[in-house]
């Protein structure tokens, strides 16, 4: 079997919020690979937060259970860069190569990346022509090219003409003002330029001839940077999108409603390229969906929060019908810090979002309340419910030896951390000793 390459496409902090998922967000090259491939309507991932997130696809393993439970960028780190995929990979013979961001690592260098490009930034303008130029230069076979957008992070652009904020929608759980709207134009704005990023790797892998035995994976880590979303455990938070195109039965146009957790996509790579699993992978190959095989791969799956900018442990496990999450502290206020700052964040904040009561625990029904703005945890109906998704919860965390379970978690020494009652992520943090 000829190995296929592997081009991995991320973006920063998008959610679902392109055209294929239905948004009036235009990104037309992200809508052609959608009906090139498969696209997962119901991807998750494992932490709606940069580094837990990336880490954990990238491990197969949840944030805890490979110890990236904060920002990489704030001196958490993985406990073995060895779990990273790059190296499994290398020893099935693939070079590897990084473009962009990461995120996963203080110094990229400490990964193990076969090849790093420098770009002098991380947006994808600049991100771009590397890549290109590495593509047209016809690298050794198979490869494993990570390809990172700062797009769609704040800040963003300012909008253009194709995106007027008279005419934009806010994310569901936002009001509809002139500010939200603003906001949400200039996070299209920042989508734009993502999608042209995607457009144009993916037309020098066909002008190159290596499309055809590539794979292209093409996600983001979590939700949106708006109030609400990311740094938060409800589908606003942990949605993904997900579109994955070439060898393997990738094709078709399709669409996939399986449950899936971003720590499927290692064990998926090892099994479409016939390489033993190591025994740390806690997700499942997704292939027997995408092969018609089956039409579920998990009854549930699961996520977390311990660090963003402030300590703020959560842990959340989805079902198709329902979402439980459940707070690790005594806190009963929002964490600001956790939130970045922008338009809608200010809205919030005037309208006395410091002070709205944080519940311990919260169910949803995503049947009746898709938006999980009801929370049935308090409603004696429900707590039938309310015990079965505590019991599959704490199995969870149990079986993947989740730290929380003893206690409160502590910053590794040298970490960087915001007070909890603070306002923004950009409020001077302190380091820990």
């Amino acid at each position: 079997m000829k190995r296929p390459n592997i081009l991995y496409i991320h973006s920063h902090d998008t959610g679902r919020y392109i055209q294929p998922y239905g948004y009036a967000v235009h990104t037309p090259r992200l809508q052609r690979l959608a009906r090139q491939g498969v696209l997962f309507r119901q991807a998750f991932c494992a932490a709606p937060t940069c580094s837990p997130s990336r880490a954990a696809l990238l491990t197969g393993q949840a944030p805890h259970s490979c110890g990236m439970i904060g920002l990489a960028h704030r001196s958490f780190a993985l406990d073995d860069h060895a779990k990273h995929l790059v190296h499994t990979l290398r020893n099935a013979g693939y070079l590897s190569t990084l473009a962009g961001v990461q995120h996963v690592a203080k110094d990229p260098e400490m990964i193990g990346y076969d090849r790093i490009l420098r770009p002098k930034s991380h947006r994808a303008e600049d991100v771009v022509p590397g890549v290109v130029e590495l593509l047209h230069a016809q690298p050794a076979q198979p490869f494993f090219l990570s390809v990172g957008f700062f797009e769609t992070h704040r800040d963003f652009p300012e909008p253009g003409p194709d995106e007027d904020k008279r005419y934009c929608r806010p994310p569901a759980p936002l009001p509809d003002t002139p500010d939200t709207r603003r906001d949400m134009a200039a996070f299209m704005a920042s989508a734009r330029a993502f999608d042209d990023g995607v457009g144009a790797v993916l037309d020098a892998l066909k002008a190159s001839g290596l499309a055809e035995n590539t794979l292209v994976i093409t996600t983001t880590d979590h939700g949106p940077a708006f109030p609400a979303m990311k740094c938060n455990l409800t589908d606003h938070g942990i949605g993904v999108m997900l579109i994955i195109r070439g060898p393997g039965g990738f094709t078709g146009g399709r669409v996939a409603d399986a449950l899936v957790s971003q720590t499927d996509l290692f064990p998926t790579l090892c099994d479409l390229l016939d390489i033993e699993p190591p025994d740390w992978l806690q997700g499942r190959s997704i292939l027997p969906v995408v092969r018609g095989e089956t039409e579920d791969l998990h009854e549930a799956v699961f996520a977390e929060i311990t660090y963003h900018a402030a300590y703020e442990p959560q842990r959340a496990v989805r079902t198709r019908r329902w979402k439980y999450i459940r707070r690790y502290d005594d806190r009963t206020r929002p964490v600001l810090p956790n939130c970045d700052d922008g338009p809608s964040k200010s809205l919030w904040f005037e309208n006395g979002w410091r002070d709205r009561h944080a519940d311990q625990e919260q169910l949803y029904d995503l049947v009746f309340d898709p938006n999980e703005a009801r929370n049935l945890a308090a409603d004696p109906h429900a707590q039938k419910t309310l015990d079965e998704m505590r019991g599959r919860l704490d199995h969870w965390m149990q079986a993947t030896q989740d730290p929380i379970l003893t206690g409160p978690v502590p910053a590794p020494s040298g970490a960087v951390v915001n007070d909890p009652d603070g306002l923004s992520p950009n409020d001077t943090p302190h380091v820990i000793a």
